[in-house]
């Protein structure tokens, strides 16, 4: 990353239309309201191809919308070789991901840039999930779970920024 390219996160879950996508549009809005927006870019995408170019699914939108953010504006995609060049950091949402993505590496600097999510949650956080690094997969669930997964997102997406703001942000003149 140089002063003027913006740093690139993708978030990566299994088709891209329920966790990677909340957390593609919770950690923009992150980077947003901290005035670091012109300077990250965050997308998604999944490791299979089942939903490439659908929306996110509705239950997430909703979710999304409940909290204050939109994510109307989603089209699934799937994860390519060509992702690990063009971000500077790749965060799978569970270690299954976590798994593929760093098969997927051509070498140890792409399997470098391959991450969990909850390995940002704060500590006291991740207590309350038990300590598991995988954010759960809501697909077969209900809003309800839908509401608390994106919970789990958020708080580890503000753990995320926390760690690259310092890197990120320019310095004062």
């Amino acid at each position: 990353m140089t002063e003027s390219d913006p740093f690139r996160v993708i978030f990566v879950c299994t088709g891209n239309i329920c966790r990677s996508p909340m957390a593609e549009v919770v950690f923009r809005d992150i980077a947003t309201r901290q005035g670091l927006g012109d300077r990250i870019v965050s997308t998604s995408a999944g490791t299979g191809d089942w939903h490439v170019g659908e929306q996110a699914d509705r239950r997430t939108i909703e979710a999304l919308d409940r909290r204050g953010y939109d994510g109307s504006g989603h089209r699934a995609r799937q994860f390519t070789y060509d992702d690990f060049a063009t971000n500077d950091l790749v965060v799978a949402l569970d270690r299954t991901h976590e798994r593929i993505l760093k098969q997927w590496a051509r070498d140890e600097s792409e399997e470098g840039k391959v991450t969990l999510l909850l390995s940002f949650e704060h500590p006291d956080t991740a207590f309350e999930h038990h300590g598991a690094l995988d954010v759960p997969d809501p697909y077969y669930a209900d809003a309800p779970v839908f509401d608390e997964v994106l919970g789990m997102i958020e708080s580890a997406s503000h753990g995320l920024f926390r760690q690259l703001e310092p890197a990120i942000r320019p310095p004062r003149p």
